[in-house]
C-alpha cells in the first residue's frame, strides 16, 4: 500500500511529511487498511489534493470524517462516487444551492467538478473504519489539515473558506481573516439544518459574488 500525495503538494507540505507524527500516522493507516475494512480506498486518500493543486485554490470547503459507509467515501469532503444515493448533508447542499441560485438538483454527487475549479474539499481526518465514525480521529490527521490550512492562510490571499458547523468554525481559527473571506452557518446535515442554521446562508452566491468582485474565475456549482 502506497499512500503518496501528487507532486504538485510534496514540495509544499514536505516539512510535514518529515515530522515524526505523520510517520507514525501513515504506519497506523497502513497496518488498518490492512487488517480491517477502511474508506475510502488507498488511492483516493488524497482525492482533495490531486483533484485541487495548491496553485488553483480559491475556495476551501472543510469537513470532518470520511463518510464510513461501503462505497461511499471518494476523498472529497461532503461527495461520493458517481451514483451512489446522496446523504442526508449532501442533499441539504444541493437544496440550498437549487435555492441561492436557481439551479436543478444535481443528479451526481461527486464533486470533484467543483474540486477541478479550484474547492479544495478538505475532512478533518482523512480515513476512517467501516461503520465506525471517528475511528481515525486523534492519529495525525487532524495536525496534517491544520498544516494545509495553515500553508493555504499564510501563502495565498483571496481564498474563501466555507466554515459549515462548530467543528468547522474550531478548524478554522487560525485562517487570516485580513488576507481572505470566511463565510459560517451550521452544518448540512438535518439536526441543523432543519433547526434553521442551514437554509438561507447563500455561501454559493456569496462566494461567487466575493471571487467576482477581486477578478477571479467563479464557481460553476
Amino acid at each position: 500500500m502506497d499512500i503518496e500525495i501528487k507532486d504538485n503538494w510534496k514540495g509544499i507540505l514536505q516539512k510535514e511529511f518529515d515530522k515524526p507524527y505523520y510517520k507514525e500516522l501513515i504506519s497506523f493507516v497502513k497496518e488498518d487498511y490492512k487488517n480491517r475494512i477502511c474508506y475510502p480506498k488507498d488511492s483516493d486518500i488524497f482525492a482533495a489534493f490531486d483533484n485541487c493543486s495548491f496553485e488553483d485554490i480559491k475556495v476551501v470547503i472543510l469537513g470532518q470524517d470520511p463518510y464510513h459507509g461501503e462505497g461511499q467515501a471518494n476523498g472529497l469532503c461532503f461527495s461520493v462516487y458517481d451514483g451512489v444515493a446522496h446523504p442526508p448533508s449532501l442533499k441539504n447542499i444541493f437544496k440550498e444551492i437549487e435555492i441561492d441560485l436557481g439551479t436543478e438538483y444535481p443528479t451526481s454527487g461527486d464533486l470533484s467538478k467543483w474540486a477541478k475549479q479550484g474547492v479544495l474539499l478538505l475532512n478533518a481526518t482523512l480515513t476512517v473504519r467501516a461503520g465506525m465514525a471517528g475511528s481515525h480521529q486523534k492519529k495525525g490527521w487532524e495536525q496534517f489539515t491544520d498544516a494545509v490550512i495553515s500553508k493555504i492562510s499564510e501563502d495565498k490571499e483571496n481564498v474563501v473558506f466555507l466554515l459549515w458547523g462548530g467543528y468547522a468554525k474550531k478548524k478554522g481559527a487560525k485562517i487570516d481573516k485580513k488576507k481572505h473571506h470566511v463565510l459560517t452557518s451550521g452544518h448540512p446535515s438535518p439536526l441543523s439544518a432543519n433547526r434553521g442554521y442551514w437554509f438561507g446562508n447563500k455561501h454559493f452566491s456569496k462566494t461567487n459574488n466575493f471571487l467576482q468582485s477581486k477578478e477571479l474565475p467563479t464557481i460553476l456549482w
